[in-house]
């Protein structure tokens, strides 16, 4: 249970609205209110406040849920961006339990598909970004040519990233078929594998999160959305 009293940034990140810097935002544009006046940073909120962003009414979750979304190709990794066009908010509209805000955890980039974790526990959320350096993921991962024995090595040892500036940790990259690979990072730096393999001229024409640390995407299909059951959680 929340213990009072507590920042309204954290309290809003506990009701799942976002990131303690996300809300610090929408406090500053002035989407938070707290007993219907218009709320200032560093406020504190106790059990008897009522706390509304953008007018309707936001409570810490009581009970966690967690679901795996497979995220199809072409939507934004955002919940509020109304110039994103399809994004996680718009494709999960009434799919998701009408309590609480639910947040993603992790990103997947606009031509990218696959697993997504959708949760209403912010702190869930920030324990599993924490901890993501640590967190195995894995690819399916399409390329538009066959690379060498020599090129999956250089790849599995790291790269750098002239880009981004950072030499990418080792990894694993396996060869399924001739232009089909597997690859399992503890890193996700923005598009990243897409860089490593343009490192080698090789364009990805198709990437596939299938596994997040122990949850795995399996026979799901793009647009499928299961929740993870209470005892697994």
């Amino acid at each position: 249970m929340p213990e009072y009293p507590m920042r309204l940034n954290k309290y809003l990140a506990a009701c799942g609205v976002g990131s303690r810097r996300e809300a610090d935002r929408l406090i500053l544009d002035g989407r938070i209110s707290v007993d219907g006046r218009r709320a200032e940073p560093g406020l504190m909120v106790d059990e008897n406040s009522a706390v509304e962003f953008d007018g309707s009414r936001v409570v810490p979750c009581t009970e966690r849920r967690l679901f795996v979304w497979y995220k199809p190709r072409g939507v934004v990794s955002t919940m509020r961006d109304p110039h994103a066009g399809k994004t996680v908010a718009t494709e999960l509209a009434g799919r998701l339990p009408d309590e609480g805000h639910f947040i993603y955890i992790g990103r997947l980039d606009r031509d990218s598909e696959g697993l997504l974790l959708i949760t209403n526990d912010s702190q869930l959320a920030h324990d599993t970004e924490k901890g993501a350096g640590s967190t195995e993921k894995e690819y399916l991962v399409d390329a538009s040519r066959e690379l060498t024995d020599a090129e999956i090595k250089k790849l599995s040892a790291g790269v750098f990233l002239d880009d981004l500036g950072i030499t990418t940790r080792p990894c694993t990259v396996r060869r399924t078929s001739d232009k089909r690979y597997t690859v399992v990072l503890t890193e996700g730096k923005n598009r990243q594998i897409r860089r490593m393999f343009g490192t080698l001229g090789v364009r990805v024409t198709r990437l596939v999160r299938v596994r997040e640390g122990g949850v795995r995407l399996g026979s799901m299909k793009p647009g499928d959305l299961v929740e993870v059951d209470p005892d697994e959680l």
